[in-house]
């Protein structure tokens, strides 16, 4: 029997408002990657009471709640693993060589998804308030057997 596929949610941008769409889209998650710019600890606790969630800190996370939040994350699941990061400019390691299958970041408030190397890097947008004329946007991960495929998720305003 093939492995059960598990779904990650993936969310970004936030700046302090956790959208209703965004929640009903990340109900479900096995797991939840918030990949910075939070803006509220609030929205982290939020998002626990879906799934466990992996967080990164973003540029304008501060204060001692977003402290002990880290610059880089792993997440090992389904037989994958990878990489969250809040600015992908700052990656300092090679993933494909580190053995990521998957690189999530943020900060650009562009959703996007590209494959390199056998990487699967991924920015699910900006989930919170709106930038220019940019998507609302978050996303999921399906992970089965090793294999990630991603699927990116706009959402109303």
């Amino acid at each position: 029997m093939p492995p059960r596929a598990l779904t990650i949610g993936l969310i970004s941008d936030t700046h302090g408002k956790l959208r209703p769409g965004a929640v009903t889209s990340l109900r479900g998650s096995d797991a939840i990657i918030h990949a910075g710019d939070i803006g509220d600890p609030e929205i982290l606790a939020a998002l626990a009471r879906l799934a466990p969630v992996t967080a990164v800190r973003g540029n304008i996370d501060r204060g001692a709640w977003a402290a002990s939040l880290p610059e880089t994350a792993v997440l090992e699941i389904g037989g994958a693993r990878i990489l969250v990061i809040h600015n992908i400019a700052e990656l300092a390691v090679d993933p494909a060589t580190a053995g990521f299958r998957a690189v999530v970041s943020g900060h650009s408030h562009r959703p996007a998804t590209r494959e390199e190397d056998g990487v699967l890097y991924i920015n699910p947008g900006s989930a919170g308030p709106r930038r220019f004329t940019l998507p609302i946007a978050c996303g999921r991960l399906r992970v089965a057997g090793g294999k990630v495929t991603a699927e990116l998720i706009e959402l109303e305003a």
